[in-house]
């Protein structure tokens, strides 16, 4: 099916965009009409973007810049590129990370300091050098994607949930820094969606010889696995990408699906001590 939309002269920057929800956000946005940078840390793995944008006639408004967000040099020359090619930014869609499992005592100091620096310092790093060229466009607008993992914290969960805690409050403060400036920003909350994040991040967790935390960590991966079988479809949440994007006053926070929202509320209604028996338990029913 094409799905050709009228250019709007407006540009995109999706990092994270090779897979999962980058590369259908880059697609949803360029059938709106975005001429989209989509940010790569391999673009020789752009294969799978570029055709089913060439089946939807959306090719040429997709460009693949070299961009890994953990490379600061990288980050500014993709800028660069970027106003180079269309001399302004109107979007900025911070997508790229990754998920490290485990259980807190069992996880090397050196796994956090990676999961902190490509979840939440890259995620600085691109916003940082994005936000002269937004601001010079004018009218712009940041989306975070955060998680459910950032409002909740699971056992298992504990690098991968601390990075996205803090993407949280870095998006308060910078919405608050940024409102003034005519610039919006959003932070959306999915829940487990069937996207490769997860298998590549506790495809290898496995418990210490004689961990105590055995039981729980079997509990952990059959609920995570029982959830991915279940999730939902991950190109609602490129949609509402492009609901956001086509808003004239977005929300600040966004959370999908309906699940997701109910857990939330929740956390926030129950006492926690409840909330924490609610969430032992789930878990001990995926046995």
């Amino acid at each position: 099916m094409r799905i050709m939309g009228e250019l709007t002269g407006k540009t995109a920057l999706v990092t994270g965009a090779s897979s999962g929800f980058g590369l259908l956000i880059c697609l949803e946005l360029a059938g709106q009409g975005y001429q989209v940078a989509a940010g790569m840390r391999r673009p020789e793995g752009s294969d799978r973007l570029l055709s089913l944008a060439r089946e939807a006639g959306l090719e040429s408004r997709i460009h693949v810049v070299t961009l890994d967000i953990c490379e600061p040099e990288l980050v500014k020359n993709a800028v660069l590129e970027i106003e180079k090619l269309w001399g302004r930014l109107d979007l900025l869609v911070n997508n790229a990370g990754e998920a490290v499992g485990g259980f807190v005592e069992e996880v090397p100091l050196e796994a956090w300091r990676k999961q902190m620096d490509v979840n939440f310092f890259g995620t600085v790093s691109v916003t940082q050098a994005a936000l002269p060229l937004i601001r010079r466009t004018g009218k712009g607008r940041i989306i975070f994607m955060s998680s459910i993992s950032g409002v909740v914290g699971f056992p298992g969960y504990g690098p991968y949930a601390s990075s996205k805690f803090a993407v949280e409050g870095f998006g308060e403060c910078l919405s608050l820094e940024l409102q003034p400036l005519g610039i919006d920003v959003v932070l959306i909350e999915p829940g487990a969606y069937g996207t490769a994040i997860w298998s590549k991040g506790f495809s290898d967790i496995s418990a210490q010889e004689g961990s105590p935390y055995r039981a729980m960590l079997d509990d952990v991966l059959n609920f995570s696995k029982a959830t991915a079988k279940s999730s939902g479809d991950p190109r609602e949440v490129a949609h509402l990408v492009g609901e956001i994007a086509r808003m004239k006053s977005p929300r600040f926070r966004y959370r999908l699906p309906k699940g997701t929202r109910m857990t939330v509320t929740a956390k926030l209604l129950l006492p926690y001590r409840m909330f924490q028996r609610i969430v032992l338990k789930t878990l001990s029913r995926k046995r």
